[in-house]
């Protein structure tokens, strides 16, 4: 028995090479202002050696300042009124100049990507030659943390991934790693037996596959900081054996030849320290998944090619489906908790963004790849499962506020900490933009509020203002299905007609959604800031259909007060009327959309139907094979929380010219840091490679306590030489030395 126990112990995991990975406590806010204030503390020098650079100033130029004149023309608009602002009208025109920007914003990055995906983009980070022949000791780890996952999702996928990479002939480069942190003992047994039936099934049960990579396991004992933590873990363990990391989610899944080709793009590119590919989105045949799948089919592209456009080398990281170059990563991405009490404080929940961050202030780049097929993720299968998941982003991303102001960010990065919180606090922005109309209607009764009593009042400013609103809503869209009858990929959504006919159906039901993820993103920002505990359980994300009961008793905590406050606002503000309309239908959409479209012999509807979906049908002997052109990238739209509702006309607008300038552009001013939708999945994948791709996505992240550190105070006043001076020193924790 202590035979075989050490037999697996030996085949579980590698023998451990120490490395340290010692984190730096942050400034804060406040001395982080304070030391950009003072004088003669050094300065992070910016990048100039870069060919990018030039390019990426100039776009961010533009993309500054037509937020800036779109949004600031969308106030001008405002129905005009006579005589000064009250106060409910200057907070009312503030937050729809700050409303207008984010949309704006979102608009622009669209319209780039829609030049880029006519036009390409000499910029961006090249693919190397497929030829080229990858260095013996480029040695890369295929790490996958999960923590109480569905097996079935987890090492479906991960088999899925490894026979591909074999295929290549480059599994030799490679080791495989599954990390637990399951607290679950079920859960943890299932996932041994598992990993023993890959290794069966992959040749790698004992006997050396003459070079060729492991696949290994390891459970940690001592479970801290979340994902983040365990990646730490595994770099101080073994990450000094390889030079490069591919992190996966446990509902990832990538082909070999596009993990060969990360690798030769790394190699080839030696300031790269991070490097992102863009999941197409895969696996669900629900309602909602399906809606969602779509629209990051048709016009998710836009924003993903808008994004990389601008950012350039500056750009996300996602926290999954990406390469790293671990030396730089071990060295300065280590993550020390956020000092404090309550949900803003402890351990780091959105780590992605701050890794990316650090990983440029020490001189690498960071680059989103928009042309690498064959990286996919799954979406949630239904709106409370989405909704959950958004509760735990809310959270991180007000928490990565607070490290707006740490010394040597780029301007890029504390532009994503700026709208990564912008992105859900938003939604309590528009409740108080609605807010301030509906108290505008019940003491100014003279005020006829109602859209024929402004176009009548405004004549043309209020007409122009609607349909630059309408514009900036729907062009996107129109544009991502002009986009799939240029690449002449309509064959693909079932035809010109059926493409139509999703997209309406697919704004419709957004439009139908907004509303509800605008309640609930409120919810969970005012959770987040005031430390009220918001409870919001979501069921795990298989494909099982929520019931009526179920899908009513989860909303009802937030849709019963919501009913009730849009009536009695109705009685004062008939504008407000069409906010009961979505509020009453959120449970029916929520079941409906829970439930599996696909019939039992494997078909799905026509409509919403996807290039993913559309293999499927082929492989199955559904449909019949379409020719189409190259595949291309479409991540997901911004949500549609954060831009629903602005098109409504404000009341009256300023009377004083100096005034009217000052709320056009200061308000504006704030909403051109949004210089980006918030980041979400993308887009279906290839046809050549769906008909494996078939795994369920689940799940189950239990509570944990935030693990507190005491911060280490520096003295910025003191003697510095050199920018890396302002940094304060590494912390040495006993997450540095072995655990267990």
């Amino acid at each position: 028995m202590a035979d075989s126990d050490t037999q697996h112990r030996a085949a579980s995991a590698p023998p451990l090479r120490r490395g340290s990975m010692p984190p730096r406590p942050w400034f804060g806010v406040l001395r982080g202002l304070a030391l950009a204030l003072m004088p003669g503390v050094p300065r992070f020098p910016k990048d100039r050696s870069s060919p990018w650079r030039a390019a990426a100033d100039r776009r961010r130029t533009i993309f500054l300042w037509t937020v800036l004149l779109v949004s600031g023309v969308a106030t001008w608009l405002l129905p005009a009124t006579d005589g000064d602002m009250t106060a409910v009208e200057i907070v009312q025109t503030g937050l729809f100049a700050l409303l207008f920007g984010w949309l704006s914003a979102g608009f622009i990055t669209a319209m780039m990507g829609f030049k880029v995906a006519l036009f390409g983009d000499k910029h961006a980070l090249t693919l190397p030659d497929e030829r080229m022949p990858l260095d013996p000791t480029a040695r890369t780890a295929l790490i996958m943390p999960i923590c109480n996952e569905d097996i079935d999702t987890v090492f479906t996928g991960l088999r899925k991934t490894c026979e591909s990479l074999a295929a290549t002939g480059a599994l030799k480069l490679f080791d495989v790693y599954v990390l637990s942190d399951s607290s679950d003992p079920a859960i943890q047994a299932a996932e041994v037996e598992a990993w023993k039936q890959l290794r069966r099934t992959l040749g790698d049960d004992g006997e050396p596959l003459a070079g060729e990579g492991r696949i290994f396991y390891r459970w940690r004992k001592r479970r801290t900081k979340r994902k983040a933590g365990n990646v730490a873990d595994f770099c101080r363990r073994w990450g000094n054996n390889y030079r490069y990391m591919v992190v996966l989610d446990a509902d990832s899944t990538m082909t070999g030849e596009t993990l060969v080709q990360m690798v030769r793009m790394m190699e080839a590119h030696p300031k790269t320290g991070i490097l992102q590919t863009l999941p197409r989105t895969q696996g669900h045949s629900t309602l909602h998944a399906r809606t969602q799948q779509f629209a990051s089919a048709v016009t998710g592209r836009l924003f993903a090619l808008g994004l990389a456009y601008w950012q350039l080398g500056e750009s996300h990281y996602w926290g999954h489906n990406a390469i790293l170059r671990i030396e730089p990563f071990m060295k300065h991405c280590a993550l020390a908790p956020l000092e404090g009490r309550g949900g803003l404080s402890g351990e780091i929940l959105s780590h992605d963004f701050v890794e990316a961050a650090l990983m440029r202030r020490a001189g690498y780049e960071v680059w989103l790849a928009p042309n690498l097929e064959g990286s996919f993720e799954q979406q949630p299968t239904n709106l409370l499962d989405e909704l959950g998941r958004d509760r735990r982003w809310c959270q991180g991303n007000l928490q990565n506020f607070r490290l707006i102001a740490e010394p040597g960010w780029q301007p890029v990065h504390r532009a994503m900490f700026f709208t990564g919180a912008l992105s859900y606090i938003t939604a309590p922005v528009w409740l108080a933009f609605v807010a301030a109309g509906v108290w505008r209607a019940a003491t100014q009764p003279e005020v006829d509020a109602s859209m024929p009593g402004l176009l009548a009042a405004a004549g043309g400013e209020a007409a122009a203002l609607w349909a630059l609103t309408l514009t900036l809503l729907l062009l996107p869209r129109l544009l991502g299905v002009v986009g799939v009858l240029l690449r002449k990929e309509q064959a693909l959504f079932g035809g010109t007609a059926q493409l139509l006919r999703s997209s309406v159906v697919e704004l419709f039901l957004s439009a139908l959604q907004a509303p509800v993820r605008m309640l609930a993103h409120t919810m969970f920002v005012i959770g987040g800031l005031t430390g009220l505990k918001l409870q919001w359980k979501s069921p795990p994300r298989d494909a099982e259909s929520l019931g009526w009961k179920d899908a009513f008793t989860r909303l009802a905590p937030m849709l019963l007060p919501a009913l009730a406050l849009f009536g009695a606002a109705m009685l004062v503000d008939a504008n407000v009327s069409w906010m009961l309309v979505p509020l009453l239908l959120a449970t029916p959409l929520v079941v409906y959309g829970s439930r599996e479209q696909e019939a039992a012999d494997g078909r799905l509807p026509r409509t919403l139907l996807t290039p993913v979906e559309h293999a499927v049908q082929v492989r199955l002997g559904l449909m019949a094979p379409a020719s189409a052109g190259r595949a291309s990238r479409r991540p997901a739209l911004p949500s549609p929380a954060a831009t629903a509702g602005v098109a409504l006309a404000p009341a009256r607008a300023i009377g004083r010219w100096p005034t009217k300038v000052a709320l056009a552009f200061v308000p504006a001013v704030m909403a051109t840091a949004v210089l980006a939708p918030q980041p979400l999945a993308t887009s279906p994948e290839p046809p050549r490679v769906v008909a494996e791709m078939d795994t369920r996505y689940a799940e189950r992240v239990p509570a944990k306590r935030p693990v507190r550190t005491a911060a280490v105070r520096v003295d910025v006043r003191s003697k510095m030489t050199s920018p890396a001076a302002v940094l304060p020193p590494a912390v040495v924790t006993d997450e540095s030395v072995a655990d267990s």
